[in-house]
């Protein structure tokens, strides 16, 4: 909880309030949000969550890390390269990124898969609705750029298809 300022009371949360915040972290994990923040009733409640750089370095990390610090750029320029690639398919929308139908089953595509137009690529979950991602172009499957369960974002790069 953040620090009261000196000489204002410390208000005490009810068992309503401790609900609404683990609903509140629920959600940000299920949107893939890193901030929600709700005024009600004059009791304002921020939860927030750190976030991961696309390599691997915390954004709550100070800069004490130069070799991490200087990764990053590199890492950003690679998925900015890939975006403009003539055969990506990138994500129509946010959510968790998934290779089978269910758990423990047969991956719709590996790298060196040969797909035709329409054919389900993976599975984007979103709001708890699971969407198939459709392949736009007939061709070959040449690089698998999310890992199973991962959160992806609108226009993230996601399958390259040559």
């Amino acid at each position: 909880m953040a620090r009261q300022p000196e000489g204002k009371p410390t208000a005490k949360f009810s068992s309503d309030d401790s609900a609404l915040i683990r609903e509140l972290a629920l959600l940000l994990d299920e949107t893939s949000l890193t901030e929600i923040e709700i005024e009600r009733a004059g009791l304002r409640v921020r939860v927030a969550r750190n976030i991961s750089i696309a390599a691997g370095v915390s954004a709550a990390l100070p800069a004490a890390a130069p070799v991490a610090a200087a990764a990053a750029p590199s890492a950003a320029a690679a998925v900015a390269d890939l975006s403009k690639h003539p055969g990506v398919v990138p994500s129509p929308m946010v959510g968790t990124a998934y290779w089978a139908p269910e758990p423990g089953a047969k991956p719709f595509i590996e790298v060196g898969s040969k797909v035709s137009a329409g054919q389900t690529l993976l599975i984007i979950e979103a709001m708890k609705t699971m969407n198939q991602i459709p392949s736009p172009r007939a061709g070959t499957v040449t690089q698998i750029l999310v890992d199973d369960g991962q959160p992806v974002e609108f226009g993230e790069p996601l399958v390259i298809i040559e």
